[in-house]
């Protein structure tokens, strides 16, 4: 654990946040006193994989039925219409 105070952050912090980007734990005080703790930032949202096509070639099948027209009932219920 790597501990400096508050003017050293200021003089050093780029070689503090790679020390804390390697894995190293580095700590910020105030005088004697521990007050802040720098650690590598974590996205909040997963990363998204980059979408290729035919990615889900074979895992997905439609058949003939995919185009024949919606039966009136079902089209009545995605249009919203209640006649």
């Amino acid at each position: 654990m790597t501990t400096v105070t508050v003017h050293q952050a200021k003089t050093h912090l780029s070689k503090l946040i790679a020390a804390a980007e390697r894995g190293e734990e580095v700590v910020i005080a105030r005088g004697d006193k521990p007050a802040v703790r720098i650690v590598p930032f974590k996205p909040v949202h997963p990363v998204v994989p980059e979408r290729r096509f035919g990615r889900f070639k074979g895992q997905v099948s439609v058949d003939d039925r995919f185009l024949e027209p919606l039966p009136e009932e079902e089209l009545r219920l995605w249009e919203g219409r209640n006649d």
